[in-house]
C-alpha cells in the first residue's frame, strides 16, 4: 500500500508540475509569439510526457497513479465542469490509453517496460507516446466534441511535450551521472 501512495504521489505531483509549467509558462508565450493562434491547446503539451513515462514504469498502476494529478489539473482548468460528461471522459481517456497500448504492444511480444536485464528502448518509448498522442488527441476531442483544428493542435502538443520532457530528462540524468 505505501509503494501505491508513494507512486500516485509522485506521478501526480509530476503531472499537475508538468501542467502547471504548460499553462502558466509556455502557453502565455505561446500566445505571445503566435497571437493569432486560434486553438486554446498548448503545442508544448509536457503532461502527456509524464503520462507515458508513469504508464512505462508503473503498468497499469499509472492509471490510478496519475488519476489524482489529471483530476485536480481538469478541476483547476474548468472549475465544477470536471464533472460534466464530456470531462470524466477526457479524464479516462487522459489515464487508460498510454497503459493500454503498452499492454496491447507487450500482448503482441514487444514487450516495452523496463526489466533490469535489458536497456530501456527510448526510441520505442517515444513511438508508443506518438502513437497514444493520436488515440488521446482523437478520442478527446470526440468526447469535447471539438473540431479538427483542435485534434491537430493536441496532437502537436502531445509529441512535442513527450520529446521535450524526455529530452530535458536526458540531459538531466548526464549532468547527475557527471557529478555523481
Amino acid at each position: 500500500m505505501r509503494r501505491w501512495a508513494t507512486d500516485t504521489f509522485y506521478a501526480s505531483l509530476a503531472y499537475i508540475v508538468a501542467s502547471l509549467l504548460t499553462f502558466e509558462v509556455l502557453t502565455p508565450l505561446q500566445n505571445m509569439f503566435f497571437p493569432e493562434y486560434p486553438s486554446r491547446a498548448s503545442l508544448l503539451f509536457l503532461p502527456h510526457g509524464v503520462r507515458v513515462l508513469a504508464a512505462w514504469l508503473l503498468g497499469w498502476r499509472a492509471v490510478f497513479a496519475l488519476l489524482p494529478g489529471v483530476f485536480i489539473v481538469f478541476a483547476l482548468l474548468g472549475g465544477s465542469d470536471v464533472f460534466l460528461p464530456s470531462r470524466l471522459m477526457a479524464i479516462v481517456i487522459a489515464v487508460t490509453t498510454v497503459p493500454a497500448v503498452f499492454y496491447i504492444c507487450k500482448w503482441v511480444g514487444w514487450d516495452l517496460f523496463p526489466r533490469p536485464d535489458r536497456k530501456p528502448c527510448w526510441a520505442c518509448v517515444m513511438a508508443v507516446g506518438i502513437i497514444t498522442s493520436f488515440l488521446v488527441s482523437g478520442l478527446t476531442n470526440i468526447a469535447f466534441g471539438s473540431a479538427r483544428a483542435e485534434y491537430v493542435a493536441f496532437l502537436i502538443g502531445d509529441i512535442s511535450g513527450l520529446f521535450f520532457l524526455m529530452l530535458a530528462l536526458y540531459f538531466a540524468f548526464r549532468i547527475a551521472d557527471q557529478r555523481g
